[in-house]
């Protein structure tokens, strides 16, 4: 992909908004289009002067962990990782307010999910909430966050829409390659 860019799976392990590993995730992996990871690479070289890189949280998504994250949706007596990631939400309203989708633009392999974090030691900057933290403050326009953390999100925005990345309004991580060459395709390989 590009050297210095941190990949952390979190959906090949448990820790995610689930709590177990997600079906098509064989391996912690980043796959993306090949635009993708070119524009991708071009914001991790960008952020290096500044000792800085992205992590990665998720990239491509096989249609079938979107039919998983469907299925613990429906099951309501499956809460055992709210408290972290969705404390003030009610899990029958995910689909609904936008946290997650029945088809995943991740899903056409230009969208990814990442965060800033410290070149050197790997440390994210701190965004006022973590990663996949279901929340309107989790929102890039949430005011509610530290001064820091609006700061550290606008850093991301606008070093990812630099290289022709759109962000998603309710989820600080999340941006897709503006012009993806997969606009209508959705794929199910999985990630090995």
């Amino acid at each position: 992909m590009s050297p210095g860019l941190i990949v952390e799976a979190r959906y090949a392990g448990p820790h995610n908004f689930v709590g177990v590993p997600i079906d098509g995730y064989e391996k912690p992996l980043c796959y993306l289009t090949r635009p993708a990871a070119a524009a991708l690479a071009q914001v991790v070289k960008d952020l290096e002067p500044r000792g800085l890189t992205l992590k990665v949280f998720d990239c491509y998504r096989p249609e079938r962990a979107v039919a998983h994250f469907i299925r613990w949706a429906r099951n309501l007596g499956d809460a055992k990782m709210k408290a972290e990631f969705y404390p003030h939400v009610d899990k029958r309203s995910l689909f609904s307010d936008g946290y997650i989708a029945a088809r995943s633009g991740h899903s056409r392999g230009s969208t990814v999910d990442l965060t800033v974090a410290h070149r050197a030691d790997g440390k994210e900057l701190d965004m006022g909430t973590p990663f996949d933290f279901f929340s309107p403050r989790s929102w890039p326009s949430d005011k509610s966050v530290s001064a820091e953390a609006q700061a550290n999100r606008a850093l991301l925005a606008q070093a990812m829409r630099r290289r022709g990345f759109v962000a998603y309004n309710k989820e600080w991580w999340h941006f897709t390659l503006r012009h993806e060459p997969y606009p209508q395709g959705y794929f199910d390989f999985p990630v090995r």
